[in-house]
């Protein structure tokens, strides 16, 4: 049970997304997760009015079927198999986010100055909610993929729009992190 409880390390976790990749170009299947908005909406009928969602969405059961476990495993994780160890963090980290007003960090996963449901309900916690969603709605159909679909999926295929799209990601996180994210908080 300890070693499920603690992180596991980069040479086991790799090698098992590595496994499941190849399982799924070998079943000429794709993993992504936004796929599945396209899928539920076509599940809703949105088919009769837009040729996007007209396919058969019958074919993509099995991703949903990722989604809800992905849904039920994250629940599972947080409640029964979670430790009380601390975030990992670089002291340097530690500090800069100190200086933004983050108090605790690395004591929770996430911080609570940015995720309590009183953060969340203020109203620069809802602006950045709804700006945020709207941002990564728009860069997911822009991109044609999330960040798992290109990052793990496209690239495992060597395919360069997924390389250009990881490329965009990790621009964009630098620029979110080190620019705009001080300016917030």
């Amino acid at each position: 049970m300890e070693y499920i409880l603690n992180a596991w390390s980069w040479y086991i976790s790799g090698p098992l997304i590595a496994v499941v990749m190849a399982l799924l170009l070998y079943f000429g299947k794709t993993f992504g997760m936004s796929s599945n908005l396209r899928t539920m909406c076509s599940i809703m009928g949105a088919g009769k009015t837009t040729s996007f969602f007209k396919f058969n969405w019958k074919d993509q059961i099995w991703n949903l079927i990722v989604v809800l476990g992905a849904i039920i495993g994250g629940f599972i994780a947080t409640q029964y198999l979670s430790n009380d160890s601390l975030t990992d963090l670089n002291p340097t980290t530690i500090t800069e986010l100190q200086n933004m007003g983050f108090e605790n960090s690395g004591a929770t996963l996430v911080p609570n100055e940015m995720y309590s449901m009183e953060a969340l309900t203020s109203p620069k916690g809802l602006l950045l909610l709804v700006l945020g969603g709207l941002l990564v709605g728009f860069g997911t159909r822009y991109a044609g993929g999330c960040t798992s679909g290109h990052a793990i999926t496209g690239l495992s295929s060597l395919q360069r729009p997924s390389l250009i799209a990881v490329i965009g990601f990790f621009i964009g996180g630098l620029i979110m992190t080190n620019f705009i994210l001080p300016l917030i908080f």
